[in-house]
C-alpha cells in the first residue's frame, strides 16, 4: 500500500457521479473511525485550484500537451503538499480523478503520446492502491449533464467521439491493470453506488 495509508482514486467519464461517491464512500469510513482526506484532481491544494481554474476555462486556448503539462505541474504539488502527507500517517486518501484521467482525457482523448504521459507518472513515484472505475451508459451521462445547473467547461465541451475515445481508454487501463482496477456500475441511486464501492473495498484490501 501507499506508505503506511490506503489511497484511493475514483475514475471514469463525466455525469458518472465520481463526487457524489467519494464522498459518500468517505462519510462511510469515517463512521468506522478511519481518518479520511477527501480531495479532487486537479485540485485539492492552494496552487493545485489555480491552475485547475485555468484548466477548465475553454475561453483560454490550451493545446493538449499543454494540458497535459498543468495537470501534472498540480498533481505534483497535490501529491507533495496534501496527499503523501496524509498517507504517511496512515489515514485513508480518496480522491476524485489522478493520473489516469491525464491518460484517459489527454492521451486516448486528444492523441498525447501514452510513452509521454507514462514519463510524467513515474516522476510522481507514486501510484494509487485501488482505483474505482465508474461506468454509465452515455445516455444517462448525458442526461445527468444536462440536468447539472452549473456551466459546462473546457472537457463537457467536446464531441461524442471523444468521450467515446476517453471510455475506450479507461477500458483499456482497467484491462491492462486487474489488480488495481474494480468497475462499479453508477447508474443505480448514489447511495446504492457507495455501498458496491465499500463492499468491493472490503473484498479487494480488508478495509
Amino acid at each position: 500500500m501507499a506508505g503506511a495509508g490506503l489511497f484511493i482514486t475514483l475514475e471514469g467519464g463525466e455525469g458518472a457521479g465520481k463526487s457524489t461517491a467519494a464522498a459518500g464512500l468517505a462519510a462511510a469510513l469515517r463512521t468506522e473511525g478511519r481518518e479520511v482526506v477527501l480531495t479532487r484532481e486537479p485540485g485539492g491544494t492552494k496552487g493545485a485550484e489555480a491552475i485547475r481554474a485555468l484548466l477548465l476555462n475553454q475561453d483560454i486556448p490550451l493545446d493538449p500537451l499543454a494540458q497535459t503539462m498543468l495537470h501534472f505541474a498540480a498533481r505534483m504539488d497535490h501529491v507533495a503538499a496534501l496527499i503523501r502527507p496524509a498517507l504517511a500517517r496512515g489515514a485513508v486518501v480518496i480522491c476524485d480523478r489522478f493520473y489516469d484521467s491525464t491518460m484517459a482525457y489527454q492521451s486516448y482523448g486528444q492523441g498525447v503520446p501514452l510513452a509521454d504521459v507514462r514519463a510524467l507518472i513515474s516522476l510522481l513515484g507514486l501510484k494509487p492502491d485501488v482505483t474505482f472505475l465508474l461506468e454509465l451508459p452515455e445516455v444517462e451521462a448525458k442526461r445527468r449533464l444536462t440536468a447539472r445547473a452549473s456551466g459546462t467547461d473546457r472537457y463537457e465541451e467536446m464531441d461524442e467521439a471523444f468521450f467515446t475515445r476517453v471510455r475506450d481508454g479507461f477500458r483499456a487501463m482497467a484491462a491492462a491493470e486487474p489488480a488495481r482496477f474494480i468497475k462499479i456500475d453508477a447508474s443505480p441511486a448514489p447511495e446504492a453506488v457507495v455501498a458496491s464501492l465499500r463492499q468491493a473495498l472490503r473484498e479487494r484490501v480488508g478495509c
